[in-house]
């Protein structure tokens, strides 16, 4: 589920705690959790709804100033319409982790098993560590050109990256990448290897 900037900012603020939103099937369920730029949100409700349900309260709270406002950025979207309830649940919790300059034996232990099984997972080999050292050797590289650099898919990179972000190894800039702390340490126990 995206979010707008100014309603990340307005969530920030306590101004809103609801989101309308038709899909086909829901992106988020009750009880999950949700990264966005201002933290992490707690998904606390996720119900399917009529139009004739919505009320000036609930608008208002999804952070409109009208139920005019709100259909016409729904649209006319195919798909069952939902209530999504949530929370500012606190900071993002990948930017602590991003942070560990200093790894303990069995934190390194843990991330080179769960390196190995993304790489075991992967269609196309072996790529976490390949692709850390790509973005340690190009930080601030697009995603394209870090891309076609390593004769990857773009969207494929951007993908797995993610997949490293979320284990506090890289962070994202604009443009491109670079890598954590977190992932410095881990760079340089696998060097040492």
């Amino acid at each position: 589920m995206l979010l707008k900037q100014v309603t990340l900012d307005a969530i920030a603020r306590g101004e809103v705690t609801l989101a309308f939103r038709r899909w086909q099937r829901p992106t988020v369920k009750a009880g999950g959790r949700l990264r966005t730029a201002i933290g992490e949100l707690a998904i606390q409700a996720v119900d399917v709804i009529q139009e004739r349900e919505l009320t000036p309260a609930a608008v208002r709270q999804a952070g409109y100033h009208s139920l005019d406002d709100l259909l016409a950025e729904l649209g006319k979207r195919p798909g069952t319409l939902y209530r999504i309830q949530f929370r500012l649940a606190g900071p993002d919790t990948r930017i602590a982790l991003r942070e560990q300059e200093t790894l303990a034996a069995d934190e390194l232990a843990e991330l080179t098993q769960r390196l190995a099984r993304l790489d075991a997972a992967s269609k196309i080999g072996p790529w976490t560590e390949r692709v850390l050292r790509l973005i340690a050797a190009h930080p601030e590289l697009k995603a394209g050109d870090l891309a076609a650099k390593a004769k990857l898919d773009k969207e494929w990179l951007k993908l797995n990256v993610r997949k490293l972000k979320n284990l506090g190894l890289t962070e994202s800039l604009n443009p491109g990448y670079r890598l954590s702390p977190r992932g410095e340490a881990l760079l340089a126990f696998l060097g040492d290897k």
